[in-house]
């Protein structure tokens, strides 16, 4: 039976306008793009009433959208906030407290592998190497662009730890051109407004003053590309789409500088956009949620069933303007404790009220003190223990253990390079499922941990000696600070005084004697104060401690090789590259000994790998060219020192 000409043409123009609106169809679920931008404070947002910024591609999302304007992530650090987003649960089951040798569980569901499990195509950008795939984050992605190099120790490449939001965009934006035909998940994180602020031109310029903002405005033009690139393809509107932050930024609140500290609401609350992919769903909420709330929501907007583990509610009713049963606005920084062994602060916020528990415990009328200045813990204490009792009962509801969290170990070059990102990285802390009410109030602590901080900072850009004389008062306060002893070590071996490195390494494995970085770097310390014994002692503990440290197994090999231990050396690399089956290095040096050992066939194997693994580097093309003309290949072995760049007779 063929169609009316009447019908055929209302069909037609049924599609085109199908096509115009991005709808795919009404069975078809809608596609779904999550951007995250770190360190972005929510009143620093033009949509949240900030005039001095520039923000209009995150306003036009807004007007588009529902704005949560009382938003708060349950923590304020990058890895353990994102970790609540795409898990939907608190760190006390997650277990994901801090970045400290912690990675999501395999067992744990993620928005990722849900969405993928329901047909979608996944793939994230990522821009900090915090949430490096290692962290566990990248489960459930087809695509997951992190490719950050930890195994490069110079300093010269440390801002290779993190990509400028035009290049986060870039590749987002390739990906897109893909996989915008299909039904996708895309997540993009934006790491601009992270410390230190240095925004490009123009924005340097035009924010001068304000760097923090000229990094918000950056980030919010790379947006704009992202939401113009689905406006012309036509898949905006069958989009949707989530906007917020990982935590805020202090810039001076409380005396803190940045974030992760404390948990005042200067780090916790953070923008919250969902741009529907129904249209004229704009309007603004102003219940307080939790950013929790984030994958339970958009399960229920996608009709897919949410998994038990989830700890998070739907907000699909405030959506739609209604009130919704909200998660309880829980906070927690475990950094104090788990760093510096101080003690960890955990608060609960209400409709009216903030309790803040510590050693000195704090409450604030958020009504009338937004910016939690005046503590009123004695003058209302029916209210103060009302709070700390629902705070107890939230701990207990959603802990589970030492949470689902795995261990992963923090190696020498992670370690550098979180440092590189201005985190502290010190295993310096006790168990954080125990608490301890007798170790040092944070807010006692906040200018130790400022200069500390001003430390790390000038080590990480060779100024080891104001490092140094920062760090050496702290030492006054705290004599047997880990994190302090450690860091002045690392600065002492930077400026070759190799016994005092060893000095303080000493106290630290005195102090700490499972921290395994510790061992490794009194191991180096010896090393280069010829105290060759002592440093094989060392990396062997170290190995101990984490079996994944390839350095403590190369150098090791390094220092056998001083004291004249040939067969001990070879083992010790055997050993560095079966850890790291990718460590060119290692097989150089297992190849030389082998060579020096006349092992020929063993030693052309090893250095065949070297070679393939570093293909730039002249001595390993050179030792080959060694290993080849010994095995009277001389045709290979003249081209392999042709490779190393060496004069031809």
């Amino acid at each position: 039976m063929r169609l009316s000409n009447f019908m055929q043409a209302l069909i037609c123009c049924l599609c085109c306008l199908a096509a115009q609106a991005g709808w795919a169809g009404v069975s078809d679920k809608p596609n779904v793009l999550i951007v995250t931008i770190d360190t972005l404070r929510a009143d620093h947002v033009g949509c949240y009433g900030y005039k001095p910024g520039h923000t209009p591609n995150i306003d036009s999302l807004a007007a588009d959208g529902v704005l949560f304007k009382q938003a708060f992530t349950p923590v304020p650090i990058t890895l353990p906030s994102h970790t609540v987003i795409f898990t939907g649960t608190y760190p006390m089951l997650n277990g994901m407290h801090d970045f400290s040798g912690n990675r999501v569980s395999r067992d744990q569901p993620t928005l990722a592998s849900i969405l993928k499990s329901n047909g979608y195509t996944t793939g994230a950008v990522i821009a900090s190497a915090v949430l490096d795939s290692r962290f566990g984050l990248n489960r459930g992605f087809d695509f997951y662009y992190d490719h950050f190099d930890f195994n490069r120790l110079l300093e010269s490449n440390l801002d290779a730890m993190e990509r400028p939001a035009n290049v986060v965009a870039d590749e987002a934006l390739r990906w897109l051109e893909q996989h915008y035909q299909k039904r996708f998940l895309l997540w993009v994180h934006l790491y601009d407004p992270h410390h230190p602020y240095n925004p490009p031109a123009p924005y340097r310029e035009t924010f001068k003053s304000h760097p923090y903002d000229g990094e918000i405005a950056f980030a919010d033009a790379q947006l704009g590309r992202i939401l113009t690139f689905l406006k012309k393809k036509g898949v905006y509107g069958h989009t949707l789409i989530v906007f917020l932050a990982d935590h805020g930024e202090g810039l001076g609140d409380h005396g803190e500088k940045n974030h992760g500290f404390f948990i005042y609401n200067s780090t916790l609350h953070v923008p919250l956009i969902f741009k529907l992919p129904a249209a004229g769903t704009r309007r603004q909420v102003t219940q307080a949620v939790s950013t929790v709330d984030v994958l339970p929501t958009i399960l229920d907007e996608l009709q897919i069933a949410v998994p038990k583990a989830v700890q998070g509610r739907t907000l699909a009713a405030a959506l739609r303007g209604k009130t919704a049963e909200a998660s309880p606005i829980y906070s927690e920084s475990f950094l104090p404790r788990l760093h510096f062994n101080w003690s960890e602060l955990r608060g609960l916020q209400d409709e009216s009220y903030k309790f803040i528990d510590g050693p000195k415990p704090e409450l604030y009328d958020l009504s009338s003190d937004p910016g939690e200045l005046h503590n009123l813990y004695a003058a209302k204490p029916a209210v103060s223990q009302e709070l700390q009792s629902r705070l107890g009962s939230v701990v207990t509801k959603y802990t589970q253990g030492q949470g689902m969290a795995e261990k992963t170990p923090l190696d020498p070059a992670l370690a550098e390079r979180l440092r590189a990102l201005g985190y502290t990285a010190f295993a310096g802390g006790g168990d954080p499922a125990v608490s301890n009410r007798n170790l040092p109030d944070a807010k006692d602590r906040i200018e130790f941990y400022q200069q500390f901080a001003d430390a790390m900072d000038d080590s990480q850009h060779h100024r080891y000696t104001d490092a140094v004389e920062k760090l050496k008062p702290l030492l006054k306060t705290e004599p047997e600070s880990v994190p302090v002893r450690y860091l002045l070590g690392s600065n002492y071996y930077r400026m070759k005084r190799f016994s005092g490195a060893v000095e303080e390494f000493q106290r630290v494995v005195k102090l700490s004697p499972d921290y395994a970085l510790a061992n490794y770097w009194l191991g180096l310390s010896y090393a280069q104060a010829s105290e060759y014994e002592n440093s094989i002692a060392s990396f062997q503990t170290t190995l101990k401690l984490d079996g994944t440290n390839f350095s403590a197994a190369f150098n090791m090999g390094a220092a056998e090789l001083k004291l004249g231990r040939v067969e001990q050396a070879a083992d010790a690399f055997r050993q560095s590259v079966s850890i790291y089956p990718e460590y060119a290095e290692g097989f150089l040096a297992l190849g030389e000994v082998l060579l020096y050992q006349s092992k020929l066939d063993d030693a052309l194997t090893q250095l065949q790998k070297a070679v393939r693994l570093e293909p730039a580097n002249p001595h390993a093309h050179a030792v080959l060219a060694k290993a080849l003309e010994a095995k009277g290949r001389h045709a290979e072995a003249v081209e392999e020192m042709k490779r190393a760049g060496a004069p031809q007779q």
